[in-house]
């Protein structure tokens, strides 16, 4: 593998980035009402007074330095990663030791990010053919000094392995270590996207809810997204 010491640092700007995630999760008011996050651990420990159950909303806030937290209106969009982990749910660039924000650089590079995901976890669950979870299109700004995996340089490093996590956890691992904020990378699943997978949530900001998406999966596959909104159905055409 690429000696992580090697792998220059670029700079991510992006104001209409895109993260789509289950609609399961509601925000956690305590990231949403208490813009200063100094004032969290004092508010959590009398909350566990009279709601045992406060950590199992809230996460482990422990993952995230004090001086890297973020509060305020749609906070919960960015610390959730970060202080719901575990090594059951491993991805791309993490074991499942620490958190990792991922967003697409438009809204189709993060929905066929996300369909393949899903489409992998009906395949293995062996869900009957149908409409499934809802989704949710979280739109925000991306500003952070990010290793860079993207170019023509970068195209064959193993991290990008379409099949195996195991290089690109094991970078991740030795980048963060080193003190990086993320990765910036080609997408894996829609060719000409980009995507990053950020380190710490204040390497993001503005998170506004756009879309609610429904995916339907026809027993082999995602082939169709609704607009909940709208109504309006998109058919998938499979990339090649």
């Amino acid at each position: 593998m690429t000696p992580a010491e090697t792998i220059p640092v670029s700079r991510v700007e992006w104001q209409r980035a895109v993260r789509i995630i289950r609609s399961a999760y509601p925000p956690i008011d305590l990231f949403e009402d208490i813009a200063d996050p100094a004032d969290w651990p004092l508010l959590i420990s009398a909350e566990q007074k009279t709601n045992p159950r406060i950590m199992a909303t809230i996460g482990n806030i422990d993952l995230v330095p004090a001086d890297r937290r973020v509060g305020g209106s749609g906070a919960s969009y960015l610390m959730a990663p970060f202080t719901h982990v575990s090594p059951d749910r491993p991805s791309r660039f993490t074991l499942g030791s620490f958190g990792a924000l991922y967003v697409g650089d438009g809204f189709e590079t993060a929905l066929f990010e996300t369909i393949h995901h899903h489409a992998r976890f009906m395949a293995r669950t062996a869900e009957a053919p149908g409409w499934t979870s809802q989704f949710r299109e979280i739109v925000l700004t991306v500003a952070a000094d990010l290793h860079e995996l993207r170019g023509p340089q970068a195209a064959s490093h193993p991290a990008l392995d379409p099949d195996s996590h195991e290089a690109s956890q094991d970078l991740a691992e030795a980048l963060r270590r080193g003190g990086s904020d993320g990765i910036a990378y080609p997408s894996v699943r829609h060719p000409g996207g980009e995507c990053v997978a950020l380190f710490y949530p204040d390497c993001a900001s503005q998170p506004v809810q756009g879309r609610h998406l429904d995916y339907h999966w026809n027993g082999e596959r995602v082939d169709l997204v609704r607009d909940a909104a709208s109504g309006a159905v998109f058919r998938l055409v499979e990339l090649p």
